[in-house]
């Protein structure tokens, strides 16, 4: 199998990673995608780094072993804790996420942004670093969105339980007057209608997927990893139960597909 030829890694702590995958899609419609929801340990947002770093290398040597010519750490909170490791241990490339701190701040008219995103990623050196380069153009307000995962995870988008918790963390970046929500979890994009609902058609959301889709593109093309075929297709792993990620898949992929069990860590 020539390097061209070769997949896509791509893995998150679950199901919230078929956000990037869906940008990945379209941006690279000739490419075959391996895909792991490690959804017997979501949410990482509340896993330590070491947890965390373990569980991103033991993933990545499965997809290596899969013959992945290219990694992307589809969740922010593993990328925080794990990008680094793992690119010091694989010679190939690696894509990872961060909150779209610097866009949203482009783009804000009230000087406030607020940021929605797992605890694990907020509390990250990585995002003080980020915030750090980007948040004096404006003022950035921080939610931990603890359950916020679960509810995605659940297939729950927009029922009572999942309007009231994401309205709770909502309300109060709206009032102190952010006008710009990043939305710091690749889980979070799949709530953009209720957020859209709650938030109102003036307030700018903001997610990172298709960014991640281009400069995947940049890296393999710089590497000559491009496929010459045109229509690629797409594996899925999980290490929860198959059974419930296939009946997530025509909600949140858009159409179904098999799921096989991942068989690392």
């Amino acid at each position: 199998m020539t390097s061209r030829s070769r997949p896509i890694g791509v893995f998150d702590s679950g199901v919230g990673g078929l956000s990037v995958l869906r940008h990945i899609r379209a941006a690279l419609p000739g490419e075959d995608l391996l895909y792991v929801a490690d959804s017997a340990h979501a949410p990482y947002g509340v896993k330590s780094a070491a947890f965390i770093e373990e569980r991103a290398l033991a993933i990545a040597e499965f997809l290596v072993g899969q013959g992945a010519k290219a990694l992307v750490v589809a969740c922010n909170t593993a990328t925080s804790a794990a990008i680094v490791g793992l690119r010091r241990r694989f010679e190939l490339p690696i894509v990872g996420m961060e909150p779209a701190v610097k866009p949203a701040v482009e783009a804000t008219r009230s000087g406030v942004i607020g940021v929605l995103a797992t605890g694990g990623t907020l509390e990250s050196t990585r995002f003080a670093e980020l915030v750090g380069r980007f948040g004096s153009k404006a003022r950035v307000v921080v939610q931990p969105c603890p359950g916020l995962v679960e509810r995605v995870e659940s297939g729950d988008l927009s029922g009572p339980a999942t309007r009231a918790l994401l309205s709770a963390f909502v309300s109060p970046l709206l009032a102190q007057g952010a006008d710009t929500l990043v939305l710091g979890c690749t889980h979070y994009p799949f709530l953009q209608p209720l957020l859209r609902e709650l938030a109102g058609e003036d307030v700018a959301l903001v997610e990172t997927g298709a960014a991640v889709a281009r400069q995947l593109a940049r890296r393999l093309a710089e590497a000559d990893f491009l496929p010459a075929h045109s229509a690629g297709r797409e594996v899925f792993f999980s290490s929860g139960e198959p059974g419930r990620m296939e009946a997530l898949l025509p909600q949140l992929w858009g159409r179904a597909a098999p799921v096989e069990r991942l068989t690392c860590g």
